[in-house]
């Protein structure tokens, strides 16, 4: 008895068989799930970081409507303290400036759309007629679905006395949360233009040395990239609604400085709100000018679309921007399901500086190893 105790020792004492389970699995096993792992703690953490963004939305998007204006504005801060204003009046009076150009902008798209509005959706009607004419029977349940939608409209207008009151209120109630918004970004604005500048003594104040430098390398990269889509997409988007409402005001298209405003606006959304804005001016056309001024239309955008393609994009976000078309499709679809309009027009310079972050990362990874 004692002698087989003694020999039941001596082979649990022996190296071999002291392994742990998982290290008896293949290391292509053990790598996979090590990867599995790894994607579920990055899933779960975007889905928590994502959740946060949005249950407290009336704090977050001001914030990066205001890091957006900041990247935006940035470059007009040195230019103003190298001819001896303090940065807290240099700030302060890119700010004013800010809400005098935000302010004229809107004036002007809002008067643009509010007087061609009416004809605009009065040549869709007859547009969407003229498609139903030519699609047969099939065209039959889109007449059907105009119709009704017609129906709808002037069903609910008898049914707006009796909920007036609560579509006061609810209307104030979302200017109250605009004017909140807009006046906590502008605030924001000025504190990130004034005092931007020490960010990187703070986060050294924070963080060990190595660690630090890899943050502010890191936010510097992302602040770049965010900057670079503000500025790139606005100056083709006014180059875009520029040209395209010279051509419609050629044609004779109704609604041209409407249109024009619409593909301003749409330049924000890549791909979708072009796309959609270059529909409405189409069937604008088509229905108040005929197949021949529609189809010179066309023309018009889709040679706007492809010398932006080919020459403004390249040339003005080529070193700023690098994003491959479907990781752009997919963040603004993805932005709209989260935020909706407001979400598709972050998504992309979010997803610009997430990329900037992850480039950093990987690259002092790279060094580490080596």
């Amino acid at each position: 008895m004692s002698e087989e105790s003694t020999h039941q020792g001596t082979t649990d004492d022996r190296p071999g068989d002291r392994r742990r389970p998982h290290q008896y699995l293949p290391p292509a096993v053990r790598a996979a799930a090590a990867w599995s792992v790894a994607v579920i703690i990055f899933i779960s953490v975007a889905a928590l970081v994502v959740y946060a963004f949005v249950a407290l939305r009336a704090a977050t998007i001001p914030m990066i409507l205001a890091m957006l204006g900041t990247a935006l504005l940035h470059p007009v801060m040195p230019w103003l303290v190298r001819r001896g204003l303090r940065r807290g009046l240099a700030a302060g009076l890119t700010c004013a400036v800010l809400v005098a150009v935000v302010c004229g902008v809107l004036a002007v798209l809002t008067n643009s759309l509010v007087h061609s509005a009416p004809q605009i959706a009065n040549s869709l009607k007859e547009a969407g007629n003229r498609l139903a004419d030519w699609l047969g029977p099939t065209g039959g349940k889109l007449r059907q679905a105009l119709t009704d939608a017609a129906g709808s409209g002037s069903s609910a207008g008898g049914s707006l006395t009796n909920s007036l009151a609560s579509g006061v209120l609810s209307g104030l109630g979302i200017a109250t949360q605009l004017i909140t918004g807009g006046v906590l970004a502008l605030a924001l604005v000025f504190f990130f233009l004034r005092d931007g500048h020490r960010s990187g003594a703070l986060v050294h104040s924070m963080l060990p040395a190595e660690r630090a430098e890899i943050v502010i390398a890191c936010g510097h990269r992302a602040f770049s990239a965010m900057a670079g889509f503000m500025r790139g997409t606005t100056l083709i988007a006014l180059i875009d609604a520029t040209v395209i409402t010279i051509g419609l005001v050629i044609l004779g298209v109704p609604g041209a400085a409407g249109l024009g405003a619409l593909v301003f606006l749409g330049a924000f959304i890549p791909f979708i709100g072009a796309f959609l804005s270059g529909t409405v001016a189409v069937l604008v056309a088509l229905a108040d000018r005929g197949l021949g001024t529609a189809l010179w239309t066309l023309g018009v955008v889709l040679a706007v679309q492809m010398v932006e393609g080919n020459v403004l994009q390249p040339v003005i976000q080529s070193r700023t921007v690098e994003l491959h078309p479907a990781t752009i499709m997919f963040a603004v679809v993805a932005g709209a399901g989260v935020a909706g309009i407001l979400g598709a027009l972050l998504a992309v310079p979010l997803c610009a500086a997430g990329l900037g972050i992850v480039s950093v990362l990987r690259g002092t990874a790279g060094e580490s190893v080596r």
